[in-house]
């Protein structure tokens, strides 16, 4: 399921971290968190979707290795980054 262009942009001006920054993992990480929402709201409706339950695991398996990347490179980035989004207790 994609996101919405308008919203697609408003996540880039929130998280990017230079002027033309559409590739960080900041954003790309905020990017995914909005498709994984949408995505598991469906899955609470249709509960035999198997193949956008394969697709939601996907992406969260990305999100994860996108955020161990961000934590190796720059700690403070990726514990702003957490905070941000609400992704960890």
């Amino acid at each position: 399921m994609s996101i919405a262009a308008e919203r697609r942009s408003e996540l880039v001006e929130g998280y990017r971290v230079h002027e033309k920054d559409t590739g960080s993992p900041e954003v790309q990480v905020s990017i995914l968190t909005e498709r994984i929402n949408h995505l598991a709201g469906h899955l609470k409706d249709h509960k035999h979707d198997n193949h956008s339950r394969r697709g939601l695991l996907m992406m969260v398996g990305k999100r994860n290795r996108l955020l161990r990347y961000l934590a190796r490179k720059d700690r403070e980035r990726y514990l702003s980054l957490i905070q941000r989004l609400g992704l960890r207790k």
